[in-house]
């Protein structure tokens, strides 16, 4: 399906991309690279959604309206990689591979812009700030599927610790919310000789962090999921001295709204609790971040299908494990019916993952990607 010369076309954009990485809503370039190919395909392309997000639009006839969407941006760390196309700016790096979902992408739209194997829309949706920041939400805010209607809405994602040519699915929730805290724990200061002087942040502190890890094992049902970890404790500044504030900052990932909502409940009253105890004044800002990547029945049995059909039955898990990893394209889910699939990538046993210094996107698996979204398009707007 995918020539070897528009394989060679997609190694090429991945790899430029990859050497000129762009994090949220800074991929100006990236999004000029896009739409500069779009164009040259002949699409309608509409830039501005959620800053540097955009759509390229191809339009055969009457017919069902697709959605298919791309992340684009990097990760604020330093490769350490040596590749010849390796980053070259400062203190960012393309760790996800959202440069081969862009090149993938790309790719499809060219041989589909060519063949028109499709009676329909197909609207090609490069998004904006998918690590941590919310693209896909702002996209969706500013009009995504008002101003580009789709029937279903399609996202993909490789997995460099899955086996090459596989593909991971499940009806359902699939990757998991995903919400943030920061507890500040506010005392008096005192000299550490003389702790009955002050309050001692530190031990409220830590009370708290105790305390947040009996919410999972008394307060869940053990059939349902929720992980809260706490990522940050900053307290004090040297030696002798009882610290006036201390900081505690994690995460919450759930699968369902009744787990978030405990997690959410619980946090709060541990913190009142606490604060009770101790005589600390504890503050608690909790942040509601992705919800829950929930695949819709139909477009996951279109994904299936269209999986199955390049690398067969045995070769797509159809029922996978949930992923404590979160993703926004949750926000284009609840807008608009839709499906995310897992996209095996791996070229050995040991290759580094997504977020590590040493990745890098798998180019064989450009003509794969690529095949799926077209596979996708002739099966859910045939001619």
């Amino acid at each position: 399906m995918i020539s070897k010369s528009l394989h060679e076309k997609m190694i090429a954009w991945r790899r430029d991309l990859h050497a000129h990485p762009e994090t949220a809503f800074e991929e100006h370039r990236t999004s000029d690279v896009v739409a500069r190919a779009l164009q040259d395909m002949g699409m309608e392309v509409t830039r501005g959604l959620a800053t540097t997000g955009l759509v390229g639009t191809l339009r055969n006839g009457d017919g069902p309206s697709l959605g298919l969407r791309a992340d684009m941006d990097a990760l604020n760390m330093q490769e350490l990689g040596t590749c010849d196309h390796a980053s070259t700016y400062e203190g960012k790096m393309h760790a996800c591979g959202h440069d081969g979902h862009t090149a993938m992408l790309l790719g499809a739209a060219q041989y589909l812009s060519e063949h028109k194997p499709f009676r329909g829309t197909i609207h090609f949706i490069f998004q904006p700030a998918e690590e941590n920041e919310g693209g896909g939400k702002y996209m969706v805010q500013d009009g995504l599927f008002t101003r580009f209607p789709c029937d279903a809405v399609f996202g993909l994602h490789n997995a460099p610790q899955m086996r090459f040519g596989t593909f991971s699915i499940r009806e359902g929730a699939m990757l998991s919310a995903s919400d943030f805290f920061e507890i500040v724990v506010s005392g008096n200061g005192a000299h550490a000789a003389h702790p009955h002087t002050g309050v001692d942040t530190i031990v409220a502190a830590s009370s708290v962090v105790g305390a947040l890890q009996g919410i999972v094992s008394r307060n869940l049902d053990p059939l349902d999921s929720l992980v809260i970890s706490v990522t940050q404790i900053r307290g004090g500044d040297t030696w002798n001295v009882l610290p006036q504030e201390t900081v505690i900052r994690g995460t919450c990932r759930s699968f369902t709204d009744k787990a978030r909502a405990l997690a959410k409940s619980r946090i709060t009253e541990v913190c009142e609790g606490v604060a009770i105890t101790s005589g600390a004044r504890i503050t608690l800002n909790y942040r509601e971040g992705y919800p829950a990547t929930t695949n819709a029945p139909e477009p996951t049995r279109q994904a299936i299908r269209a999986a199955q059909s390049l690398v067969g039955e045995e070769n797509v898990d159809t029922n996978c494990k949930q992923r404590m990893g979160s993703e926004d394209f949750a926000f284009m889910q609840q807008a608009c019916p839709g499906a995310y699939i897992i996209l095996g990538t791996a070229r050995g046993e040991n290759d580094p993952p997504v977020h590590n210094p040493y990745y890098d996107f798998n180019d064989d698996a450009l003509p794969l990607g690529a095949a799926y979204w077209i596979r996708l398009a002739e099966q859910f707007c045939p001619l």
